[in-house]
């Protein structure tokens, strides 16, 4: 593996894990757990539910490009945390789960 996509890879788990689900509670985000911000992040991302264009699990399948925008947008969810709700909203709008 690339060392450039080793550094993404594990950049994006450290910010879905660790960094995103510490800082849930004290946000008052709507979620609080690791593949939650996963899915926010890269339906953000890929602008659809993710799994409609990339095969599970999607560490292993994401394109380079793919994972490099969706480790910008958790750093910026981490910047400005006032966009995690709409992102959520949106993920959901996309799932058919919210209208």
């Amino acid at each position: 593996m690339p060392p450039h996509r080793t550094a993404l890879e594990a950049r994006w788990l450290a910010l879905t894990r660790e960094v995103l689900p510490g800082m849930a509670a004290a946000e008052g985000w709507p979620i609080r757990l690791d593949h939650c911000f996963m899915r926010v992040c890269l339906d953000a991302a890929i602008g659809r539910p993710w799994s409609e264009a990339v095969r599970r699990p999607a560490i292993r399948h994401l394109t380079e490009p793919q994972l490099a925008a969706a480790v910008a947008i958790a750093e910026r969810i981490q910047a400005e945390p006032a966009l995690l709700p709409g992102l959520n909203r949106q993920s959901l709008r996309y799932r058919g789960k919210l209208r």
